[in-house]
């Protein structure tokens, strides 16, 4: 995976109008868990953190906190629906010997005969959620389709790897080839790999009302992205 690093504060005081003040000044609340049995919570520049968040690349993050670093991963992300400013972040914190998941991009490499013969390249899939080590994921899912001829498919069944569990369906569809008259009969069923939009898939889960449970944050739980919504 590719890997940054982010330097945090620590949050003082955790509530509404702590967040408030934060975002005013730029900061986006944050909270870590998963890793140790007190959760983390803390605050980084949202221009530094726009960046990573909305690229379509998946990131390992190492996080500078009180003196310490940590490993961690973006579990979750709650959105301004107007503005689209990042209202809070959920971090999930890692370790070197346990394996976790998360959802990688999926890429196509080589030269499909079927292309050659006009075939159109689908991706059904533009990301996969996987199990694995951190030593073990990649930046992304390289799917070769050199053997690929027209109406041929790659399914999750087809990837299985020593290192990684994949834990989408094995039945469904990563990739397929399909001729100019299957696309018309599929019509928007599928999409052409040139016309998909590289978004983060984060950027859909914020996409939600700002009407929320306020007081979770107070909890100090992971739902803490819950009381960014009311504002």
């Amino acid at each position: 995976m590719k890997t940054v690093s982010l330097s945090g504060s620590p949050r003082e005081n955790v509530g509404k109008k702590d967040a408030k003040k934060n975002r005013a000044m730029g900061l986006v609340p944050c909270v870590m868990y998963g890793g140790s049995k007190e959760q983390k919570q803390f605050k980084v520049e949202e221009k530094v953190l726009v960046k990573y968040i909305w690229s379509p690349n998946v990131y390992h993050f190492k996080i500078a906190l009180d003196g310490q670093e940590y490993n961690a991963i973006v579990q979750d992300i709650q959105w301004h629906p107007v503005s689209d400013h990042i209202l809070h972040v959920d971090f999930l914190e890692i370790t070197d010997d346990k394996p976790f998941s998360t959802s990688l991009p999926v890429t196509a490499v080589g030269s499909s005969p079927g292309l050659a013969k006009g075939g159109k390249l689908y991706k059904n899939r533009r990301k996969l959620k996987v199990q694995g080590l951190l030593k073990d994921l990649p930046e992304k899912i390289e799917v070769d389709i050199s053997k690929l001829d027209i109406n041929d498919t790659i399914k999750v069944r087809d990837m299985q790897t020593d290192k990684l569990t994949f834990l989408d369906p094995q039945s469904s569809v990563v990739i397929a080839i399909k001729s100019a008259k299957a696309m018309a009969a599929m019509g928007a069923d599928m999409e052409p790999e040139e016309e998909e939009e590289e978004e983060g898939e984060e950027g859909e889960e914020g996409a939600e009302g700002e009407e929320g449970a306020e007081s979770t944050e107070a909890e100090g739980s992971s739902e803490e992205g819950g009381e960014s919504k009311e504002e």
